[in-house]
């Protein structure tokens, strides 16, 4: 066999021919059993190997020594009986295995080939008696498979380890993990090859799932089983093998890039992984992306990936703080294009909202809130239950639990299209907003602003429940939250504007008036978000309260115009006379900001409301207090700030002068108008702060 199948089987210098009459010997044996005539004397000519491996001399002794082919000669005369025959075919698999170890390990490209072929045949018929070779045969097919030849050879190779697999898949498993790590191509090859059989590729998925699960923290063997399973789930066709286990693949991938993402020494995690590199991943946290990947896609849900993508969930889950939020990001995902697989993770997430292990726990919880966004989903467990866990996180003394528990009962009272359980959300929502946690008060801002555009939100309750508490967040030191109170805002204005336009001086309005000069201000805001922010509420302010400056608005926004903020200045002291020194006062708190766009825009708001106030509406006390704040700013480092500084000064003196030369004074009961001069308009220097344009924000080129 060796001479007609390979050819040049003869220069083998491991018994390649031993092996070859080893393996006609089993097929001889395997015939009678499955019913061959016994009198056909086949196996009788098996002695011939007997002196073959004594005059090798490159056969380790240890392999020679175990031979027990003399014993093959015995039971042959006996026919039926069957407890010989297995004896027989013990021994000679036991040295079948022991010289397939010792060809593929010293053997040259002739003796390998054939070993390959005789071992594939004799172990898809008793696979199961090799146990203790099993990790000898995978090294040694990992140390001579390079050597094969494409085609043939290297197939029938790679069956020798599917034969292996489909009766010993854990020991397979556990004899090619510590190859892979690092992967290099042959280990990569031999997954693959695993991958592509059906009979053995679910088993050893399972397999490494549970190596994936076994370890705590991103340990050895986990690390070596994320990239096995990118290797084996990039084969087109094996996800269909994670039929059954497929939720806790996903949960265990996931849970692995969190442990990755808080292990600062993991080996070679990038800060920033580029997924747009060519060529295969080399990190561990890439592998695990990419393991994900091929998951979700291999299943059909393409549009998951996608949305990911579109969303910077990928690089989002890789953040040690940013990972939840790429967890969250997922399940809406899933929810929205994968919601096959739903019931199946809300089931397997309820135990692991236990567990002692933080990064399983709390990536379970992550994907719990997210989840409870699909209402067919939610109603696997009773409302009251999943209400009572909500409110026991909301107790949690860790921000994150409180974050996600605030971010369950938003999805669980708006899934339905209307709002629900209102005397449990609310105070929830509006006690966040004091929370410390960025996190919290914006999942708090954001809960809220979807309340109000539900259609039988309770608007008025929530002005007044806001009227204190917004205002504050509009002057916040975090960009997010700022951008998110005025949206807000804008979104209560818009939900309210047919009490507005009636002029009722209810809790809306009081809101309103008291927000107007930050959000005047905040069009100067260094954050771009809270910017658009502010100027999008204004305009539904405007809109609301039929003021008719949305043009001045958006010219101060993009360009920075002061005869725009002059006239809106103009309008504001006319219409509401009463709030200008609360206009003033508010405005002289932001000459004390660290941020020099708004200390300017301060200084220009007060010199423009200063102009268009009458004297008599401006007591000399405030006056003395802005002419004290002003001139602390001829001192500021930003020339810009100093002079706009000046001219505002010069303002606040006109309009002292005015009251001290008795503008504003009775006249007689005649009521004589004296003949007032009229003060000089401020002028402002050009900004040098950069103008946020509409063709620079488009970036369109050409001045028009």
């Amino acid at each position: 066999m060796a001479g007609g199948v390979w050819g040049r089987a003869w220069g083998a210098p491991v018994g390649a021919l031993t092996l070859t009459a080893l393996a006609e010997g089993i097929r001889a044996s395997q015939g009678e059993s499955m019913g061959a005539p016994p009198k056909d004397p086949e196996p009788e000519p098996e002695p011939e190997p007997e002196g073959e491996p004594g005059s090798v001399p490159s056969a380790p002794t240890a392999v020679l020594e175990p031979c027990s082919l003399p014993r093959a000669q015995e039971p042959a005369p006996e026919g039926p009986c069957q407890p010989p025959q297995r004896s027989w075919e013990e021994g000679t698999l036991s040295d079948l295995a022991l010289y397939t170890v010792a060809c593929l390990e010293e053997a040259g490209l002739a003796g390998t080939q054939a070993t390959a072929l005789t071992l594939s045949s004799a172990l898809e018929a008793r696979g199961e008696r090799l146990e203790d070779q099993v990790h000898a045969l995978v090294a040694g097919l990992l140390a001579q498979v390079p050597s094969l030849a494409e085609g043939r050879p290297r197939r029938a190779a790679l069956r020798v380890l599917s034969s292996l697999a489909l009766e010993h898949s854990q020991d397979v498993v556990r004899a090619l993990l510590p190859c892979s790590l690092p992967l290099d191509r042959t280990a990569a090859e031999l997954w693959r090859s695993l991958s592509r059989n059906q009979r053995v590729n679910g088993q050893v998925l399972v397999q490494l799932l549970w190596a994936l699960k076994g370890a705590a923290g991103p340990k050895q063997q986990a690390l070596a089983a994320t990239r096995a399973l990118g290797e084996m789930l990039s084969v087109s066709g094996c996800v269909g093998a994670t039929r059954g286990f497929y939720p806790h693949l996903l949960l265990a991938l996931v849970t692995q890039l969190h442990e990755l993402a808080q292990n600062p020494r993991s080996p070679d995690t990038p800060r920033v992984w580029a997924p747009s590199q060519r060529g295969p991943p080399h990190s561990h946290t890439s592998c695990t992306i990419e393991a994900l990947k091929a998951l979700l896609t291999g299943d059909g849900s393409r549009m998951v990936v996608t949305c990911m993508e579109q969303a910077g969930g990928w690089r989002r889950l890789v953040g040690a703080h940013t990972h939840l939020e790429g967890v969250l990001l997922l399940a809406s995902a899933m929810v929205a294009h994968a919601d096959h697989h739903l019931r199946g993770l809300f089931a397997d997430l309820l135990p692991r909202l236990r567990s002692a292990d933080d990064a399983q726990r709390l990536t379970a919880m992550a994907f719990f809130t997210g989840l409870l966004q699909s209402w067919p989903t939610a109603r696997l467990l009773r409302e009251e239950v999943i209400l009572e866990r909500l409110r026991a996180w909301q107790g949690d003394p860790e921000p994150t639990v409180r974050w996600l528990g605030l971010l369950g009962l938003g999805h669980l009272a708006l899934n339905r299209g209307k709002v629900r359980h209102v005397t449990v959300l609310l105070p929830a929502l509006l006690g966040a907003l004091g929370e410390g946690d960025a996190r919290l008060v914006g999942a708090a801002l954001g809960a809220l602003r979807r309340i109000l555009l539900q259609p039988r939100a309770p608007v008025r309750r929530l002005s007044t429940e806001l009227g204190p508490r917004l205002p504050p967040l509009l002057d916040d030191a975090r960009d997010s939250v700022r951008a998110s109170a005025a949206g807000l805002l804008g979104t209560l204005v818009r939900r309210g504007r047919g009490g507005l336009r009636l002029g009722l001086r209810g809790p809306l309005r009081k809101l309103v008036l008291k927000s107007l000069v930050p959000l005047l201000l905040r069009l100067h805001d260094p954050s771009l978000d809270a910017a658009e922010s502010s100027e999008w509420t204004l305009a539904r302010c405007d809109r609301a309260l039929r003021w008719g400056l949305l043009e001045e608005v958006v010219t101060v926004a993009h360009y920075d115009s002061p005869e725009a903020l002059s006239r809106v200045c103009r309008r504001l002291v006319q219409w509401y006379p009463s709030h200008v020194p609360r206009f003033l006062s508010q405005t002289q708190g932001y000459l004390r900001s660290p941020q020099e766009p708004l200390r300017r825009a301060a200084a220009v708001l007060i010199g423009f409301l200063v102009h268009h106030s009458s004297p008599s509406r401006i007591s000399q006390d405030l006056l003395d207090s802005l002419f004290h704040d002003l001139g602390q700013l001829q001192n500021d480092p930003e020339p810009a700030v100093v002079a706009a500084a000046q001219v505002s000064s010069q303002q606040v003196a006109l309009l002292a002068r005015a009251q001290a030369c008795g503008w504003g004074l009775r006249f007689s009961r005649l009521r004589l108008r004296p003949a007032r001069r009229a003060r000089p308009p401020p002028v402002y220097p050009e900004s040098p702060f950069q103008r946020r344009s509409l063709s620079g924000r488009w970036s369109c080129s050409g001045a028009g």
